[in-house]
């Protein structure tokens, strides 16, 4: 088995990996919708299980809040470990009148106000995109769910959680982000980066519009139909 600082594996990590931010929330799904679920990470509380559904080998991986978190964890899945989709399932907050509480988004692009993107000293701008085919096969599991609450678009990876700019999310949302998250940026640039494929799907937890909000209890276990998208994708 191999380690590294942020993941002592104990058990095989699958090609096809779920990434929710809350650890708890990957113990949930292993135990809920995984069979055969063996533990194969608990360093640093990041919680990681490989299962099977359907007879197709999965894991699902906790792996915290923010840009940087999600890099580590992104980098050394792809590179030490071989996974060649990752799928983050998240929470976010709306900012289009449209949308509501609980219903999914799929993130086509990922504007960013992290710099992590510097690092590849591109001579320009990079615009961090889904993989079209998990982003295909993801709209198709939707479809067969009979899932309707979906929108497909633009959102937005800030660095911020609580941002000192509060007139920042009316101009984002002019330019027609859907829903403001932490982590999508940094896993498309490495999925671009080390030839990886990578979707950010999301559940509505809170509107930044009309201040409807969920509880922790309920980010961690009724986000089902998010869930059973991305085990569809598989």
């Amino acid at each position: 088995m191999t380690n590294t600082p942020h993941i002592n594996q104990m058990a095989e990590i699958a090609e096809t990996i779920l990434l929710p931010g809350d650890p708890l929330r990957a113990k949930f799904i292993a135990e809920k919708f995984f069979e055969n679920s063996v533990q194969f990470n608990k360093v640093r509380g990041a919680l990681g299980y490989t299962g099977t559904v359907n007879g197709k080998k999965i894991s699902v991986l906790g792996t915290g809040m923010g840009v940087p978190s999600m890099g580590i964890y992104s980098y050394e899945l792809i590179n030490v470990f071989g996974v060649k989709n990752l799928i983050r399932i998240g929470s976010c907050g709306a900012i289009q009148e449209n949308i509501k509480i609980y219903d999914i988004i799929f993130g086509i692009g990922s504007s960013t106000t992290s710099n992590f993107g510097s690092q590849f000293c591109l001579p320009g701008v990079f615009s961090p995109t889904a993989s079209w085919e998990l982003l295909e096969k993801a709209k198709k599991s939707a479809d067969n769910l009979g899932i309707k609450n979906l929108h497909i678009g633009n959102i937005l990876c800030d660095d911020a959680f609580y941002s000192d700019d509060e007139s920042s999310v009316e101009r984002w949302r002019k330019m027609g982000i859907l829903g403001i998250e932490m982590e999508s940026a940094a896993l498309y640039m490495n999925a671009a980066r080390y030839n990886a494929n990578a979707l950010c799907i999301l559940t509505v937890s809170d509107h930044l519009l009309t201040k409807e909000i969920t509880t922790a209890e309920e980010r961690e276990t009724s986000f089902t139909n998010m869930i059973n998208i991305a085990l569809g994708v598989i």
